[in-house]
Protein backbone atom coordinates (compact mmCIF):
# COMPACT_ATOMS: atom_id res chain seq x y z
CA UNK A 1 0.00 0.00 0.00
CA UNK A 2 0.95 3.19 -0.66
CA UNK A 3 2.24 5.49 2.11
CA UNK A 4 2.11 9.41 1.16
CA UNK A 5 0.41 12.76 2.48
CA UNK A 6 -1.41 14.73 -0.10
CA UNK A 7 -1.70 18.47 0.35
CA UNK A 8 -3.89 20.88 -2.09
CA UNK A 9 -1.59 24.36 -2.39
CA UNK A 10 -2.89 27.27 -3.96
CA UNK A 11 -3.98 28.03 -7.71
CA UNK A 12 -4.75 24.50 -8.39
CA UNK A 13 -1.82 22.67 -7.11
CA UNK A 14 -1.28 19.39 -5.40
CA UNK A 15 1.44 18.12 -3.66
CA UNK A 16 2.01 14.90 -2.64
CA UNK A 17 5.31 13.28 -0.58
CA UNK A 18 5.27 9.91 -1.38
CA UNK A 19 7.64 7.30 1.26
CA UNK A 20 8.77 4.41 -0.16
CA UNK A 21 10.28 1.93 2.35
CA UNK A 22 13.92 0.68 2.14
CA UNK A 23 12.63 -2.86 1.30
CA UNK A 24 10.51 -1.78 -1.59
CA UNK A 25 13.97 -0.24 -3.20
CA UNK A 26 15.69 -3.09 -3.13
CA UNK A 27 13.47 -5.28 -4.77
CA UNK A 28 12.87 -2.81 -7.37
CA UNK A 29 17.07 -2.29 -6.83
CA UNK A 30 16.68 -5.92 -8.13
CA UNK A 31 14.36 -5.24 -10.85
CA UNK A 32 16.33 -2.61 -12.62
CA UNK A 33 19.95 -5.03 -12.19
CA UNK A 34 18.03 -7.94 -13.80
CA UNK A 35 16.52 -5.20 -16.78
CA UNK A 36 19.88 -3.61 -17.07
CA UNK A 37 21.97 -7.04 -17.01
CA UNK A 38 19.59 -8.27 -20.13
CA UNK A 39 20.35 -4.82 -22.23
CA UNK A 40 23.83 -5.21 -21.35
CA UNK A 41 26.91 -5.57 -23.55
CA UNK A 42 30.12 -6.76 -22.63
CA UNK A 43 32.78 -8.01 -25.21
CA UNK A 44 32.97 -11.71 -25.07
CA UNK A 45 29.44 -12.01 -24.34
CA UNK A 46 26.25 -11.78 -26.25
CA UNK A 47 23.76 -9.38 -25.20
CA UNK A 48 21.24 -10.44 -22.57
CA UNK A 49 24.25 -13.59 -21.79
CA UNK A 50 26.43 -11.59 -19.59
CA UNK A 51 26.38 -12.82 -15.93
CA UNK A 52 26.00 -11.45 -12.88
CA UNK A 53 29.39 -10.94 -11.40
CA UNK A 54 30.38 -9.04 -14.92
CA UNK A 55 27.61 -7.17 -15.03
CA UNK A 56 27.98 -6.00 -11.72
CA UNK A 57 31.80 -4.41 -12.46
CA UNK A 58 30.09 -3.07 -16.10
CA UNK A 59 26.59 -1.21 -14.36
CA UNK A 60 27.28 1.26 -11.41
CA UNK A 61 24.88 2.03 -8.49
CA UNK A 62 24.09 5.30 -10.44
CA UNK A 63 22.89 3.60 -13.31
CA UNK A 64 20.65 1.43 -11.57
CA UNK A 65 19.04 4.37 -9.47
CA UNK A 66 18.39 5.64 -12.82
CA UNK A 67 16.51 2.80 -14.23
CA UNK A 68 15.19 2.48 -10.30
CA UNK A 69 13.75 5.98 -10.73
CA UNK A 70 12.57 5.64 -14.72
CA UNK A 71 10.46 1.99 -13.75
CA UNK A 72 9.19 2.94 -10.36
CA UNK A 73 8.15 7.06 -10.29
CA UNK A 74 5.56 6.15 -13.26
CA UNK A 75 3.93 3.70 -11.30
CA UNK A 76 3.78 5.49 -8.36
CA UNK A 77 2.41 8.91 -10.28
CA UNK A 78 -0.26 6.86 -11.52
CA UNK A 79 -1.61 5.21 -8.64
CA UNK A 80 -1.38 8.73 -6.97
CA UNK A 81 -3.70 10.44 -10.13
CA UNK A 82 -6.18 7.20 -9.28
CA UNK A 83 -6.40 7.45 -5.75
CA UNK A 84 -6.81 11.17 -5.24
CA UNK A 85 -9.24 11.45 -8.52
CA UNK A 86 -6.88 13.87 -9.67
CA UNK A 87 -6.72 16.15 -13.19
CA UNK A 88 -3.56 16.93 -14.03
CA UNK A 89 -2.96 18.76 -17.26
CA UNK A 90 1.39 19.14 -17.16
CA UNK A 91 4.04 16.63 -16.59
CA UNK A 92 4.34 17.05 -12.92
CA UNK A 93 7.27 18.32 -11.00
CA UNK A 94 9.26 15.71 -9.27
CA UNK A 95 11.86 15.90 -6.80
CA UNK A 96 13.72 13.27 -4.82
CA UNK A 97 13.81 14.96 -1.28
CA UNK A 98 15.56 12.00 0.00
CA UNK A 99 17.13 8.89 -2.09
CA UNK A 100 19.92 7.53 -0.15
CA UNK A 101 21.26 3.42 -0.26
CA UNK A 102 20.32 1.49 2.71
CA UNK A 103 17.43 4.01 3.72
CA UNK A 104 13.63 4.96 3.06
CA UNK A 105 13.00 6.90 0.58
CA UNK A 106 11.04 9.97 0.10
CA UNK A 107 9.81 11.56 -3.36
CA UNK A 108 7.94 14.86 -4.00
CA UNK A 109 5.48 15.33 -6.22
CA UNK A 110 3.90 18.75 -7.39
CA UNK A 111 1.01 18.36 -9.69
CA UNK A 112 -0.92 21.26 -11.53
CA UNK A 113 -4.81 20.46 -12.29
CA UNK A 114 -7.28 21.30 -14.59
CA UNK A 115 -8.52 24.83 -13.27
CA UNK A 116 -12.54 25.49 -12.24
CA UNK A 117 -13.73 28.14 -14.81
CA UNK A 118 -16.26 30.53 -14.13
CA UNK A 119 -17.43 32.11 -17.38
CA UNK A 120 -20.31 34.08 -15.91
CA UNK A 121 -22.42 35.86 -18.30
CA UNK A 122 -20.63 35.30 -21.44
CA UNK A 123 -23.25 35.73 -24.33
CA UNK A 124 -24.05 39.10 -22.66
CA UNK A 125 -20.08 40.33 -22.85
CA UNK A 126 -20.03 38.82 -26.41
CA UNK A 127 -23.30 40.73 -27.36
CA UNK A 128 -21.81 43.77 -25.90
CA UNK A 129 -18.44 43.09 -27.66
CA UNK A 130 -20.16 42.84 -30.96
CA UNK A 131 -22.46 45.75 -30.95
CA UNK A 132 -19.35 47.68 -29.68
CA UNK A 133 -17.59 46.54 -32.83
CA UNK A 134 -20.91 47.11 -35.09
CA UNK A 135 -20.72 50.72 -34.08
CA UNK A 136 -17.23 51.62 -34.60
CA UNK A 137 -17.73 49.93 -38.28
CA UNK A 138 -20.47 52.14 -39.30
CA UNK A 139 -19.41 53.88 -42.43
CA UNK A 140 -19.57 57.45 -42.58
CA UNK A 141 -19.13 59.49 -45.92
CA UNK A 142 -15.66 60.99 -46.09
CA UNK A 143 -14.50 58.86 -42.77
CA UNK A 144 -11.86 57.11 -44.88
CA UNK A 145 -12.57 58.35 -48.17
CA UNK A 146 -13.85 55.58 -49.81
CA UNK A 147 -16.85 53.33 -49.90
CA UNK A 148 -16.73 49.46 -47.99
CA UNK A 149 -16.43 46.64 -50.45
CA UNK A 150 -18.61 43.56 -49.73
CA UNK A 151 -16.64 41.60 -51.94
CA UNK A 152 -13.64 42.14 -50.66
CA UNK A 153 -13.23 38.55 -49.20
CA UNK A 154 -9.16 39.27 -47.75
CA UNK A 155 -10.89 42.57 -45.80
CA UNK A 156 -14.03 40.45 -44.80
CA UNK A 157 -12.02 37.71 -43.28
CA UNK A 158 -9.74 40.81 -41.62
CA UNK A 159 -12.76 42.18 -40.12
CA UNK A 160 -14.04 39.25 -38.79
CA UNK A 161 -11.10 38.07 -36.99
CA UNK A 162 -10.02 41.41 -35.80
CA UNK A 163 -14.03 40.46 -34.30
CA UNK A 164 -13.38 37.45 -33.16
CA UNK A 165 -9.95 38.78 -31.02
CA UNK A 166 -12.11 41.64 -29.52
CA UNK A 167 -14.62 38.91 -28.36
CA UNK A 168 -11.76 36.54 -27.01
CA UNK A 169 -10.29 39.96 -24.86
CA UNK A 170 -12.88 39.91 -23.47
CA UNK A 171 -14.11 36.49 -22.27
CA UNK A 172 -10.47 36.87 -20.89
CA UNK A 173 -10.99 39.93 -18.80
CA UNK A 174 -14.24 38.86 -17.65
CA UNK A 175 -13.58 35.02 -16.79
CA UNK A 176 -11.95 33.71 -13.63
CA UNK A 177 -9.56 30.92 -14.55
CA UNK A 178 -6.82 30.45 -12.00
CA UNK A 179 -3.90 28.42 -13.65
CA UNK A 180 -1.31 26.98 -11.83
CA UNK A 181 2.16 28.27 -11.54
CA UNK A 182 3.21 25.06 -12.67
CA UNK A 183 1.90 25.22 -16.03
CA UNK A 184 3.73 28.44 -16.92
CA UNK A 185 7.19 27.80 -15.78
CA UNK A 186 7.67 24.36 -17.67
CA UNK A 187 6.06 26.41 -21.05
CA UNK A 188 7.94 29.07 -20.29
CA UNK A 189 11.18 27.25 -20.05
CA UNK A 190 10.43 25.17 -22.91
CA UNK A 191 10.02 28.75 -25.03
CA UNK A 192 12.89 30.41 -23.34
CA UNK A 193 15.03 26.94 -24.46
CA UNK A 194 13.51 27.27 -27.80
CA UNK A 195 14.37 31.35 -28.52
CA UNK A 196 18.36 30.65 -26.90
CA UNK A 197 18.45 27.86 -29.51
CA UNK A 198 16.55 29.99 -32.49
CA UNK A 199 19.08 32.92 -31.60
CA UNK A 200 22.32 31.05 -31.75
CA UNK A 201 21.16 29.75 -35.00
CA UNK A 202 21.48 33.50 -36.93
CA UNK A 203 24.28 34.39 -35.29
CA UNK A 204 23.30 36.16 -32.29
CA UNK A 205 23.78 36.71 -28.30
CA UNK A 206 21.10 36.59 -26.14
CA UNK A 207 22.25 39.71 -24.90
CA UNK A 208 22.39 41.25 -28.49
CA UNK A 209 19.09 39.73 -29.32
CA UNK A 210 17.50 41.51 -26.33
CA UNK A 211 19.13 44.96 -27.11
CA UNK A 212 17.83 44.83 -30.72
CA UNK A 213 14.18 44.36 -29.06
CA UNK A 214 14.94 47.40 -26.35
CA UNK A 215 13.99 44.45 -23.50
CA UNK A 216 16.11 42.71 -20.35
CA UNK A 217 15.68 38.84 -20.04
CA UNK A 218 13.04 39.63 -16.99
CA UNK A 219 10.68 42.00 -19.50
CA UNK A 220 11.08 39.21 -22.05
CA UNK A 221 9.78 36.31 -19.25
CA UNK A 222 7.28 38.40 -18.42
CA UNK A 223 5.88 38.99 -22.02
CA UNK A 224 5.85 35.18 -22.63
CA UNK A 225 4.41 34.33 -19.14
CA UNK A 226 1.30 36.36 -20.30
CA UNK A 227 1.21 34.71 -23.65
CA UNK A 228 1.16 31.02 -22.17
CA UNK A 229 -1.29 32.22 -19.15
CA UNK A 230 -3.57 33.67 -21.68
CA UNK A 231 -2.96 30.98 -24.50
CA UNK A 232 -4.01 27.98 -21.69
CA UNK A 233 -6.64 30.27 -20.46
CA UNK A 234 -8.28 30.64 -23.34
CA UNK A 235 -8.53 27.02 -24.38
CA UNK A 236 -9.97 26.42 -21.01
CA UNK A 237 -12.59 29.27 -21.34
CA UNK A 238 -13.71 27.48 -25.07
CA UNK A 239 -13.70 24.01 -23.89
CA UNK A 240 -16.24 25.56 -20.76
CA UNK A 241 -18.21 26.81 -23.30
CA UNK A 242 -18.61 24.17 -25.95
CA UNK A 243 -19.15 21.69 -22.73
CA UNK A 244 -21.84 23.62 -21.60
CA UNK A 245 -23.05 24.45 -25.08
CA UNK A 246 -23.13 20.82 -25.67
CA UNK A 247 -21.17 21.33 -28.30
CA UNK A 248 -20.09 17.77 -30.36
CA UNK A 249 -17.79 16.95 -33.62
CA UNK A 250 -19.84 13.82 -34.93
CA UNK A 251 -18.51 11.28 -37.01
CA UNK A 252 -19.78 12.83 -40.14
CA UNK A 253 -17.73 15.95 -39.20
CA UNK A 254 -14.93 13.76 -39.26
CA UNK A 255 -15.61 12.61 -42.90
CA UNK A 256 -16.11 15.53 -45.01
CA UNK A 257 -12.30 16.62 -43.19
CA UNK A 258 -11.14 13.65 -44.19
CA UNK A 259 -12.45 12.86 -47.70
CA UNK A 260 -10.42 16.40 -48.66
CA UNK A 261 -7.21 14.62 -48.47
CA UNK A 262 -5.92 13.41 -51.00
CA UNK A 263 -3.10 11.58 -50.17
CA UNK A 264 -3.63 8.35 -49.14
CA UNK A 265 -0.30 8.16 -46.33
CA UNK A 266 -1.89 11.63 -44.63
CA UNK A 267 -5.43 10.82 -44.91
CA UNK A 268 -4.45 7.31 -42.67
CA UNK A 269 -2.44 9.32 -40.69
CA UNK A 270 -4.85 12.02 -39.74
CA UNK A 271 -7.49 9.23 -39.44
CA UNK A 272 -5.39 7.96 -36.71
CA UNK A 273 -5.47 11.04 -35.09
CA UNK A 274 -9.33 11.33 -35.04
CA UNK A 275 -9.23 12.66 -31.23
CA UNK A 276 -6.97 15.96 -32.54
CA UNK A 277 -9.28 16.52 -35.57
CA UNK A 278 -12.11 16.66 -33.43
CA UNK A 279 -11.12 18.61 -31.00
CA UNK A 280 -9.49 21.25 -33.59
CA UNK A 281 -13.17 21.14 -35.37
CA UNK A 282 -14.88 21.17 -31.52
CA UNK A 283 -13.13 24.64 -31.34
CA UNK A 284 -13.98 25.69 -34.37
CA UNK A 285 -18.18 25.42 -33.97
CA UNK A 286 -17.22 27.23 -30.46
CA UNK A 287 -15.61 30.18 -31.93
CA UNK A 288 -18.17 30.33 -34.95
CA UNK A 289 -20.66 30.26 -32.05
CA UNK A 290 -19.38 33.40 -30.29
CA UNK A 291 -19.11 35.08 -33.78
CA UNK A 292 -22.91 34.39 -34.64
CA UNK A 293 -24.16 35.23 -30.68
Amino acid sequence: MLDYQAKKLPKNTVEILVKIPKATVEEEQKTSFEYLQKELQVEGFRKGKVPKDIAKKHLSNQTIYQQIIRQLLPKIYEELVQKEKLTPIVNPKIDLVKAKENEDWEIKFLIAEKPSVDIKNYKEAVKKAKAEAKKNDIWVPGKDGSKPNSTDTSKNEEKKQKLLNNILAVLLKQTECELADLIIEEELNRKLTQLVDDIQKIGLTVDGYLKSKNLTMDEMKKKYAKEISDTYKLEFILQTIADQENIRVEKEDLDKLFVNIKDPKEKETAMKNAYFYASVLRKQKTLDLLLNL
